[in-house]
This record gives structure tokens, C-alpha cells and sequence, in this order.
């Protein structure tokens, strides 16, 4: 199809590029000219690289292997309420990272649910705190995440696949090797990159269940340089250091990252001639058992404290409430005014560059383009004014790389559908985006937004670095409340965050599939 055949301007693509391109650059410079040459890191510092890059890479591998085990046997059996487990997949992805840590520290902390029974039949109990506590937190969220990506690679498996094994009498071991097997190469080296990049950039978790000698990221690092010491050079030169470790990383998951979406599909299951019964049965129900209590306790935990604390929370706490929402709403329009443009541009020229331009997003630390920013800002006016506008962009730029991800195919296939269509009738500019585009891509849209929206209410990355008492988000109170040991009201904050995440979502994924044209 000729690249004239849509009338995309790529002019609008190219601006969006280039605006991120230069806030993330212009922070970065801003850090680079902190950083002095002859700054040398202490042995706290390479603890803390050595400390991310191996919580990364344990994160990113039981949360594949774990997921490998959980996605086949969710493709092997069909059972009442499967639909619905699938659907609560997706939960932790957009949960707030305080809000699940608040969960799993109910299960796991030092007055969990675990301990307790450990207690009674006289065994020591655990610590969540530490390399342990961080690596099942970020389990937690990238299980589900590599678990939905697997499923939908199965669900492309022909079912007359699983037809012919079971005339040919194959045993199940064989089915593994020769159709499952081949699958898994496929689709978990770019899962385990996606989820190593993003162990790489968490900032909450580490925040609240790392923090001891050896249990700090870089992340934690720069924000306490910053923060504590008020140290910017340090600051600066662990945020280069940051941006160049995942970077590198970033490069390697868009090269590998699986072409598969996020949703939709989950749902349609092949018939499985050559699953057994008996003990094959039983190991499937177990592990399904276990993943869906790993996945449902700290939810349950949190609504039940969560309604217990409401009676408890602060005033402060509903105008914190109500500062995330409208952050994540401005937010969410920021992403879309960036994101479409884009997502149609690399959609008809087929230009990679331009995600690649998105995904830096994703390489960029929060804290780096903050502390890039507080240093720009900071000669001319005071960098806490600011707090909220760099919150908004700053979100925004972190969702775009799965914005482009969940966008991009459905406009590639407006354009091989109705391409010529829209180029005979004169279509172009704004009239084809109303008429064409966003029509047919309102399922996506909404899903995008929704996304954006509950990754930004939930944030706590530039807020904790600017925010003073008057401006603070819901996470960030959240987070004082817990830090003061106010438990009950940190609960019904929690709950409350919880509401705002998954409504927001819910409403712009409603509106998204509401009324959407699906051919």
C-alpha cells in the first residue's frame, strides 16, 4: 500500500517524537552537566547496582518460569469460573504498587497471615523485608503480566494441532516438545526482557520493602542522594548510570518482546484431545489453586482492612484523593495527544524509530527525569510548584510504550482495510482520524487510557521527589501514613486508591468497548 494511501501527516508523529525525545534529553543533560568527572562510586553505590541488576533478573525469571507452568495448565483445562481468573490476570498490572505491597505485607509482613500460622505450629517466621520481599513483590505483578502473553500465544496454536497428536496417539511429554516447547522460545525472551526492564526502574517496591545496606536499588539510591543527602552530583551520575543500564535493556526487549497484545482473546479455548485425566488433572488443579490464592489473598486483605480503616482516614487523605485523580486524568490526555499521532505514524510508514523513541520512556528513570527537571527548574522558580506538572508528563511518557504497543496494530489494520478507501474519497487530517481511525480504534483507545489513567493514580516515582506537605498524591499519603505507623488509616487510603484505579480503568475501558465497530 502506498504511503500516500492514508494521509497521515507525519508531521504531527514527528513533533510528538521529537517533544519526547527532548524532555528526556534535556534531563538528562541537565544531570550530565551535575556529574563530575571525577566522582568515583563507593562500594554502597556498586552494591546498589549489583543489588537491582540481580533483583531484576531473579524477578524476571521466577516470574517466567513460574508463569510458563501456570499458562499451560490454564491452556489444558476448562472449568467454571476460568473466565473470570483470566480476567483477574490483568488486576495486578494496574493495581497500585503501594496499595499490592500494603496486600502482601497483610500475607507476608511480620504480622501476616503466614507468620501467624507459622507461629502456631512453632516455626520461625519470615521476613518480607529485603532481596526476598522485593523479588515476590514484582512476582506478583509480572506473573500475571508473562501468564496473559503465554495464554495468548497458545490460543494461536491451530486446534488441529492438538487434533492430529491425539490420532497419532502421542503421550503428553511429546505434545511438550514438539508444539508447547517451540511456543515458549517464541514468546518468553522478550517477556523476560519486558519484565527485566521493568525490575530495573521500580522505585515503591524497593522504597517500601527494600531500603536496608543491601537491599537498595539505584533507584533508591539516586532518591536518597537526592532527597536525604540533597547530593546532586551522586544523584546525577547513578541516574546516567541507571539510564545506560536500561537502556541496554530496553534496546534488547523491543527487539524481542513478543507481538502479542494485552487483551482480547483469552477467553476462546482449544479443545485438548490429548490432555489426561488423573494425576495430570490434579497437578493442573493444584497449580491453578495456588496461583489464583497467590493472586486473590492480598486483594481480599486489602478490602478488608481497607474497609475496617476508612473510619480512620484523614481529611487529608479525600483531597489527596482527589489531587491523583485529576493528575491521572490530565495525564491520560497527555498520553493520547502524544500516543495516537505516533501509533499512526508507525502504523503507515512502518518507522520502528519512533518506538523506539516511546520505549525511552520506559529506559528513562522516573527519578532521573526528575532530578534532570528539579535541576533545570530550580534556578528560576521553586521546583515544587512543579511537582504536579512534571507528575503528568512524567506519567504519561511511562505509559506510552504499551499505549504504542496496544495501538498500533489496530490502526496497521485500518490502513491495510481502508487505506485506498479513505484516499479516493479525499479523507485526511482530522475529518479521517473522526471518521476512520478513532471509530475503529476506540476498543483500543479506551483500553490505552484506562491503562494510563490506573498506572498514574497509583504512581509514586517524581511526586516523592518534589512534593512537599500541601501537594501530595493519594500513593504519597498513602506512604506517610504507613511511614508514621498509622496502619488502620493507611488501610482505608489504600482501599480508597484501589477504587480509583480500577474505576478509572474500568470507565475508559467501558467507553473503549462501548458502541466500538469490530468487523
Amino acid at each position: 500500500m502506498a504511503r500516500s494511501a492514508f494521509q497521515i501527516s507525519p508531521r504531527l508523529g514527528v513533533s510528538a517524537a521529537v517533544l519526547i525525545a527532548a524532555l528526556i534529553l534535556s534531563a538528562l543533560g541537565a544531570v550530565v552537566s551535575r556529574a563530575t568527572s571525577d566522582f568515583v562510586l563507593s562500594p554502597a553505590d556498586w552494591a546498589a547496582v549489583r543489588f537491582t541488576i540481580w533483583q531484576a533478573f531473579l524477578s524476571a525469571t521466577f516470574s517466567c518460569l513460574l508463569a510458563i507452568v501456570v499458562a499451560r495448565a490454564l491452556a489444558r483445562r476448562q472449568f467454571w469460573g476460568r473466565g473470570l481468573l483470566i480476567t483477574l490476570l490483568g488486576a495486578p498490572f494496574i493495581l497500585p504498587v503501594i496499595v499490592a505491597v500494603l496486600g502482601l505485607l497483610a500475607i507476608f509482613g511480620r504480622s501476616g497471615i503466614l507468620n501467624d500460622a507459622l507461629g502456631l505450629i512453632g516455626l520461625q517466621s519470615v521476613s518480607i523485608y529485603g532481596l526476598q520481599g522485593v523479588v515476590l513483590a514484582h512476582v506478583f505483578f509480572n506473573l500475571p503480566l508473562v501468564t496473559r502473553l503465554l495464554l495468548q500465544g497458545w490460543q494461536s496454536i491451530p486446534a488441529e494441532r492438538f487434533r492430529l497428536v491425539a490420532q497419532l496417539g502421542m503421550p503428553p511429554r511429546m505434545v511438550f516438545g514438539l508444539i508447547e516447547w517451540p511456543l515458549i522460545l517464541r514468546i518468553i525472551p522478550g517477556a523476560f526482557a519486558l519484565v527485566f526492564v521493568i525490575c530495573l526502574t521500580s522505585f515503591a517496591v524497593a522504597l517500601t520493602l527494600g531500603g536496608g545496606p543491601r537491599a537498595t536499588t539505584i533507584e533508591l539510591a539516586i532518591y536518597q542522594a537526592f532527597r536525604f543527602d540533597f547530593d546532586l552530583g551522586r544523584a546525577a551520575y547513578l541516574s546516567i548510570l541507571q539510564l545506560g543500564i536500561a537502556g541496554g535493556a530496553a534496546v534488547v526487549a523491543l527487539w524481542l518482546i513478543p507481538s502479542v497484545g494485552l487483551g482480547g482473546g483469552l477467553d476462546r479455548m482449544q479443545k485438548r484431545w490429548d490432555v489426561r485425566g488423573g494425576i495430570s488433572r490434579l497437578r493442573d488443579a493444584v497449580v491453578i489453586s495456588l496461583a489464583a490464592t497467590f493472586l486473590i489473598l492480598p486483594l481480599g486483605a486489602v478490602l478488608v482492612s481497607g474497609l475496617r480503616g476508612l473510619a480512620d482516614v484523614p481529611p487529608s487523605v479525600w483531597a489527596s484523593a482527589w489531587t491523583s485523580t485529576w493528575v491521572a486524568l490530565l495525564s491520560t490526555i497527555v498520553l493520547l495527544a502524544l500516543a495516537l499521532p505516533m501509533a499512526g505514524w508507525i502504523a503507515t510508514s512502518r518507522r520502528t524509530s519512533v518506538e523506539a523513541v516511546g520505549l525511552l520512556g520506559l529506559a528513562a528513570s522516573p527519578l532521573m527525569i526528575g532530578t534532570g527537571w528539579f535541576i533545570l527548574i530550580h534556578p528560576f522558580a521553586n521546583p515544587a510548584d512543579w511537582a504536579l506538572t512534571v507528575t503528568i508528563i512524567v506519567n504519561a511518557m511511562m505509559a506510552l510504550p504499551f499505549a504504542l504497543r496496544i495501538l498500533v496494530p489496530s490502526l496497521r489494520d485500518s490502513a491495510q482495510a481502508y487505506g485506498r478507501l479513505s484516499a479516493g474519497l479525499g479523507l485526511g487530517g482530522m475529518r479521517l482520524w473522526a471518521w476512520v481511525l478513532i471509530p475503529r480504534g476506540r476498543s483500543q483507545i479506551g483500553f490505552a487510557a484506562g491503562l494510563t489513567a490506573a498506572l498514574s493514580v497509583g504512581d509514586l516515582g517524581v511526586i516523592a521527589l518534589f512534593a512537599d506537605p500541601d501537594r501530595a498524591t493519594l500513593p504519597l499519603q498513602m506512604y506517610r501514613l504507613m511511614g508514621s505507623y498509622r496502619t488502620e488509616a493507611a488501610s482505608g487510603a489504600a482501599l480508597i486508591l484501589l477504587v480509583l484505579a480500577l474505576g478509572l480503568f474500568w470507565i475508559m475501558d467501558y467507553w473503549g468497548r462501548r458502541n466500538a465497530i469490530v468487523d
